[in-house]
This record gives structure tokens, C-alpha cells and sequence, in this order.
């Protein structure tokens, strides 16, 4: 009997592991710009004429080879990079596999001329199919230069499975800029059929971002940057007037590798608390620094896919940071009047990418510092659609709580150095002065609390100077994002309190709002609703939140069921959020309802008092403000 089990002959076997490692032109073009950057290049050139099907050249001035060295080069498994089991856990450099040039040459046609610096004469290599090899000496430029055509020509099947030119460039494309942004001290072109593209000379990371993104990138980011023993992170996340409706816009470096990792990526986009609407994605640009035997990135072939060792502290270490870093700069959007129009007028520009000082708000409004006698007091002085706790201010007190949580080594490392707060005050700055009551000089005092101006524009806005201009808060949505994270306190404090009714208020629903609430009754309780249901559709409110105005119990009630069918329906909201969203939404003050001056200051320390002031829970933003200078300008000062 014949043995069914047999060894596949090399050019076969280089075939089948050529699929993994060679998916595309795109991976090509990784694996050859890797190796030059191994290879100690300063300036690598990529040439690319039919979406890389035809031709795939990277040419660098890198250390070159010997022929020896360029011989083995295309054998399977043939690298320098690692000798020793050992040296695969803790791999320094890009490739390290020894698979990249054999796979490529088992389905295409491969050239490779190289010539090392001290050596008058170089080699150039050709292999045929993977199978036919050709050597030749001669004069070539110092380095390497390596020529890939007609891809996958000897398999068919996987040809016909490439897309299209624009799609095949596009992804060629990307995956040159990552490597490009990794490493600003090289210097990158790309040519597509005989025209440059790109020309990214070696300079600053800064540089590079701006070359690859825009002039004025800059501006629309927020800078990280974290050094400890354990691990270290910088680089860029994006301000909230940046968030992109793209997957695609997250670029991770781990030791100058661009790799996919979750968890970081979930741990940036848990930073940004409740600024991410659905769909919306944070745009960043993070450089981490780590051991790399604490890392494992013999995941998969392409090499993109990265496990820690403690993946709970790498989560714990990147959520912290980007929190703090949020919350260290003003992410105000600026108001200018920008260039004229076709009909010859100037309009109003709203520049979301206008860079903002630390500190700017530090004259704002302040009601925080004026103690009141009493609790009943305070309460009293509320207005009734606002009262109950403040938003929880994010200090450095609160980053020093979540590193506490990391391993001994990070707390052991992690700087501390204080921070300010963007909205805190100064502490030699005078701002109020509490009196005691029952003095003559009470009014005057009082007086000398309210002496930065505060006014209400058409009932909609709130205006008032700040050190820079003028800041203009949108009521409603300042509101919103106010109950928005009370509501969250209330869901997770589990101590309601609410606000009992004289009458109680029966209300008739259809069966399906009667089955939501009853499933929503947990939440809503806690929020300070009670609910009874009776048969017939029918629930019964004994008591509301305090926040809700009375005689509006049942409007809001059924505003908010509404607002959470909207939600679950367009944006399949999780259900506390939902209902904070909804909640906060439907009870938040309105556009058009008056506000005393005490009221607006009330509403303005309450809205810098929460983790994030600048945008509403649904992404809207909620402060924006006119540089003094664009008043200068206005009025003709110099």
C-alpha cells in the first residue's frame, strides 16, 4: 500500500507560506521598507507603477550585503536578526522572522542589488520563480536596492483576488506613512509611476506629523508624554473638535513598530469619556517605550498584532495618562472673523483648531468660593432644574487614585510633579471673600462678588470675560452635561434621593413604553423617580428627581422614554448611558428660560467642575470664545 503522507517540494511549500506573509502589494512594500530601516538606512525610496502588481522597487543607502549574505538571504527562515531563542524575546528590531524575501521571491519576479560601503563591488541577484537564481557583479549604488515584478504571476488564483489600482495604492499608501511616521529621522520618497508623491525629508517627529497630515495638525492635538521605568508613552490624541468618524485614524508604535492593539485603543477611547458619540473615534498618534520581553509580537506573520505581559497595567497606565493629558489643556473652539466672502463681507470663522493657553479660564465667572450659611441655604439659592451634587472634577488627585491600582514598579516611577488644572485658580490670586452674616458691610461685599460681568444673551447664552476675550456658553447643553454626569454619580452611588409629590400622578401608557420603564425602573429609581405600575398600562409617580421642575413630572417622564427609544433606535446607546443621555437631554433648562445672575454664575461653576466642560453628551460643543484681539481688530487698535 502507497503512503499517503509525503513532503512537499520547496517551491510548493514557499507558495503556501508566501500567502501568509504576502497578502497583498501593500505587504510587500511593509516587509522591504522594514528591512531597510534594519539595515540602518537615512533615505529609502519607494517606486510603485500599477498599484505595485507590475513593479515594487525600494531602494535605500543602507549597510548592503555581502554576496554570501545576499545568496542566503532568499532561503526561508535566513535572517540576522536572531540567532538564539533568546533573542526572540526581546526583539529590537522590525523583522526578525526570515521569511519576507523568500516568500515574496516564490511568487514574483525578484531582483536585489546591493553593495556594502567598504566593498568596490556589489551583486545583483535575480530569482525566477522562486526556484531560478542568477548572480552578477558589477558597480551599484551603496546599499540595497530591491525590484519586485509582476506579483503573484506564477499563482493566478491569487491575482485575480487583488482590487483595483485605486485600492491596492491606497493601502500601499497608508502603510507607507506609518512606517514614514515611525521613523522621522529617515528620509522617505514615493514615487507612483514616475511622479513623486511624497517627499517626507528627515527632521522632527513634528515635522513628519505635519508633512503627513497638514500645516496646521498642530493645533488640533494635545500632547502626551508619560517616562517611567515600566513603560513610556508620548506623542498626540486629538482635541474633541478633531474626533473622526474613521477606525482608521489611531496610529500605536510600540518601540517604532506601528502595530493593532485593543486595549490600547479601548483604553484612549475610555479617556474621552462621554465626548465620543457613537461612531465617532479619537484621531492619535502614540509612541509607547517598553521592555521588550514584556511584549510578544510573534503573534501572526504580518506582525501586527502585539500581547503584553500585564495587559491590566499596560490598560490601567495608557487610560491615566490620556485622562490627565485631557485634562490639562483648555479645548475651547475660537471664534474669529475670517476672510471675505464672494459677496465681499467678512464672516465669522469658528476655528477649531486655534491653539488655546493652559490657564485661560482662570478669570472665569467663580461662584464656588462664596460659602453660604447654611446647606438649606445653598439649596434654596439653586434654581430648581439645577439643583443636587456637582460633576466630579478630574486633578491630578484623582490620576496619583488610578496609578495606585498599577503594579509597585509604576507607582515606584511615575512622575510627581503637580499639574495645574486649566480652570483652577491661582493660589496668591483673590477672588471672593465670604463675610459673616448679620455685618453692615454684607451687601457691599456681596456687591464685590459679582464684579467680573455675567449676562444672558436672548435667554440662550451666558457671556462673560475671561482672560483672553470673551467666553459664550450654551445654556441647555451646559446643563446637559451637568445632570449627564450626575446622572452617572446617581447610577453608581446607588443612594437616591428624590423629591416627593403632593398628589401623586397617574399616568397611561401604551404596553410597549409600560414594558421599557418597567425594565428601566432599577435606573430610573436611582435617579430619584418612583414608580408604581398597575395593570391596564397604568404607572404611578409618588416622587421625581429633584431636578425635574414640578409640574413637568409626566412631560419629562414620557420625554425621556421617547428621547430612549431615539437613542437605542439611531444609536444603539448602552442602557445607562441612554438613559443618562435622555435623562439629562429632556431635563436639562431650555433655550428661552430666564436666569438670574446668581443662577447663571451657579451654572458656570458647576459646568467647570465636570470631568469634561467642553462638549454636551452628545458631542455638541458647549463653550466657545472670541480672542480679545479680534475685539482690537475690530475697533482699529494696533
Amino acid at each position: 500500500m502507497k503512503n499517503k503522507i509525503k513532503i512537499l517540494p520547496e517551491n510548493i511549500a514557499n507558495k503556501i507560506a508566501a500567502g501568509e506573509v504576502v497578502q497583498r502589494p501593500e505587504s510587500v512594500v511593509k516587509e522591504l521598507l522594514e528591512n531597510s530601516i534594519d539595515a540602518r538606512a537615512k533615505n529609502i525610496d519607494v517606486v510603485i507603477k500599477h498599484a505595485g502588481k507590475a513593479l515594487i522597487q525600494i531602494v535605500d543607502d543602507g549597510e548592503g550585503m555581502t554576496e554570501e549574505d545576499a545568496i542566503l538571504s532568499i532561503q526561508r527562515h535566513a535572517t540576522s536578526k536572531i540567532s538564539v531563542y533568546e533573542d526572540l524575546e526581546a526583539i529590537k528590531t522590525l523583522g526578525f522572522r526570515g521569511e519576507a524575501l523568500s516568500s515574496i521571491a516564490a511568487v514574483s519576479q525578484l531582483e536585489i542589488r546591493t553593495e556594502m560601503m567598504d566593498d568596490e563591488v556589489g551583486i545583483c541577484l535575480k530569482v525566477e520563480d522562486g526556484v531560478n537564481v542568477t548572480i552578477e557583479k558589477g558597480s551599484f549604488s551603496k546599499g540595497t536596492s530591491i525590484s519586485v515584478r509582476n506579483l503573484f504571476f506564477n499563482t493566478p488564483a491569487r491575482r485575480n483576488f487583488m482590487k483595483s489600482d485605486a485600492t491596492e495604492l491606497k493601502h500601499i499608501i497608508e502603510t507607507f506613512k506609518r512606517i514614514a511616521l515611525s521613523r522621522p529621522d529617515i528620509t522617505f520618497r514615493f514615487f507612483n509611476d514616475d511622479e513623486v508623491i511624497f517627499d517626507f525629508q528627515a527632521g522632527t517627529r513634528d515635522e513628519r506629523i505635519r508633512a503627513i497630515f497638514a500645516d496646521n495638525m498642530m493645533d488640533a492635538l494635545i500632547e502626551v508624554k508619560e517616562l517611567t521605568n515600566f513603560l513610556s508613552v508620548s506623542g498626540y490624541i486629538a482635541k474633541p473638535a478633531y474626533l473622526r468618524k474613521s477606525k482608521g485614524e489611531q496610529y500605536l508604535f510600540i518601540n517604532n513598530r506601528y502595530v493593532v492593539s485593543k486595549q490600547v485603543n479601548h483604553a484612549v477611547f475610555h479617556s474621552y469619556e462621554n465626548i465620543l458619540d457613537k461612531g465617532d473615534y479619537p484621531f492619535f498618534i502614540l509612541f509607547m517605550e517598553l521592555d521588550p520581553r514584556e511584549i510578544d509580537i510573534n503573534v501572526h506573520p504580518s506582525k501586527l498584532e502585539v500581547k503584553f505581559e500585564d495587559e491590566k497595567d499596560v490598560y490601567a497606565f495608557m487610560h491615566a495618562v490620556m485622562k490627565k493629558a485631557l485634562g490639562s489643556y483648555d479645548l475651547v473652539p475660537s471664534m474669529t472673523f475670517g476672510p471675505e466672502s464672494e459677496s465681499g463681507k467678512e464672516r465669522l470663522h469658528f476655528d477649531d483648531f486655534r491653539r488655546t493657553e493652559k490657564n485661560d479660564f482662570q478669570d472665569r465667572p467663580n461662584f464656588q468660593s462664596q460659602a453660604p450659611a447654611s446647606r438649606d441655604e445653598a439649596t434654596s439659592s439653586q434654581p430648581q432644574a439645577m439643583r443636587g451634587s456637582r460633576g466630579s472634577d478630574f486633578s491630578d488627585r484623582d490620576i496619583d487614585m488610578l496609578f495606585n491600582s498599577l503594579n509597585t514598579e509604576i507607582r515606584k516611577t511615575a512622575p510627581g510633579e503637580a499639574v495645574d488644572h486649566p480652570f483652577s485658580q491661582t493660589e496668591n490670586r483673590e477672588v471672593y471673600h465670604s463675610v459673616s452674616p448679620g455685618r453692615p458691610e454684607d451687601e457691599a461685599q456681596d456687591m464685590k462678588v459679582f464684579t467680573s460681568f455675567i449676562i444672558q444673551l436672548h435667554n440662550k447664552y451666558i457671556l462673560s470675560q475671561i482672560k483672553s476675550g470673551l467666553m459664550i456658553i450654551d445654556q441647555h447643553v451646559a446643563h446637559e452635561r451637568i445632570l449627564y454626569e450626575k446622572a452617572l454619580q446617581s447610577f453608581n452611588a446607588d443612594l437616591p434621593f428624590s423629591q416627593q409629590l403632593l398628589f401623586s400622578q397617574s399616568i397611561t401608557v401604551d404596553a410597549g413604553d409600560y414594558a421599557l420603564l418597567k425594565e428601566l425602573k432599577p435606573f430610573l429609581t436611582k435617579l430619584g423617580f418612583e414608580l408604581k405600575f398597575f395593570s391596564k398600562n397604568m404607572v404611578v409617580v409618588d416622587g421625581v428627581p429633584q431636578d425635574v421642575k414640578l409640574g413637568t413630572e409626566e412631560k419629562i417622564l414620557l420625554e425621556i422614554v421617547d428621547e430612549y427609544k431615539k437613542n437605542q433606535r439611531e444609536k444603539h446607546l448602552e442602557e445607562r448611558d441612554n438613559l443618562a443621555k435622555s435623562f439629562s437631554c429632556k431635563t436639562a433648562i431650555k433655550a428661552g428660560d430666564r436666569l438670574s445672575e446668581k443662577e447663571m454664575r451657579l451654572l458656570v461653576d458647576q459646568l467647570f467642575a465636570t470631568s469634561m466642560p467642553y462638549v454636551c453628551p452628545h458631542g455638541r460643543p458647549i463653550v466657545i470664545k472670541i480672542p480679545l484681539e479680534e475685539f482690537d481688530k475690530r475697533f482699529g487698535r494696533t
